[in-house]
């Protein structure tokens, strides 16, 4: 009889931990959806086509925050950015995000979108990394395939969530402040956002804080 109870005790156990879990159905990814310049560019890219790691690929995930559907939430200890949708759910996307001493937090809108943009590194990176002002659009664009730029008021924040010619750093922290993300998912996350989506980056240690945004549970995506 005591071995029945310790074997129900661990079979509770394990039950209780894996409902502590968040379960993940990976994406792949649709090339298929993907416009003919998209193909052409993705194509002609030099740098080394890294696979992430499983836990950073694309996946739908159960979220249990409330920020309202259509917002963006960037976890960045955990190297994580969700897109929230309805039913308890979110869209899971690894990402790289800045070092420590770059990390920012806080609350901004996507206030402008663009597909292969160009690059205009700011007068910090020109002196710290040996950059030109501009980089034209192209495959190897640091920028990559896709950017989000990001808004507070009706000023630009500087940062945005863009593609990368670097998906080998997927997971890691050293990015200018910027959200890098591979150039397929930065295509996918596009597709879904509108101007005026909110975006929510959390503070360093925060992941799974249970403070919400009150800009993000009132607010859903809407023009800026």
């Amino acid at each position: 009889m005591s071995s029945l109870k310790l074997m129900l005790g661990i079979i509770a156990a394990a039950l209780t931990l894996s409902g502590c879990m968040q379960s993940a159905t990976y994406e792949a990814t649709n090339v298929q959806n993907f416009k003919p310049r998209d193909r052409e560019l993705l194509a002609r890219t030099s740098y080394a086509k890294v696979a992430v790691a499983e836990r950073f690929r694309r996946a739908i995930v159960d979220y249990h925050r409330k920020e309202a559907p259509g917002s963006i939430v960037i976890d960045s200890d955990n190297h994580y950015l969700y897109y929230v949708q309805p039913g308890g759910k979110a869209i899971r996307y690894g990402i790289t995000v800045g070092e420590e001493a770059m990390a920012w937090s806080g609350i901004a809108k996507v206030g402008r979108k663009a597909e292969w943009p160009a690059w205009h590194p700011t007068p910090g990176e020109i002196a710290r990394l040996g950059v030109p002002k501009f980089v034209a659009p192209g495959p190897d664009n640091p920028m990559g395939a896709r950017a989000l730029y990001l808004y507070s008021g009706n000023k630009d924040t500087l940062f945005r969530i863009h593609g990368t010619n670097q998906p080998e750093y997927i997971g890691a922290s050293i990015s200018s402040g910027c959200i890098r993300m591979t150039n397929e998912d930065a295509i996918d996350l596009y597709d879904r956002v509108e101007l005026g989506t909110i975006v929510v980056m959390l503070e360093p240690k925060s992941g799974d804080s249970p403070f919400n945004s009150k800009m993000a549970l009132r607010s859903g995506p809407r023009p800026h």
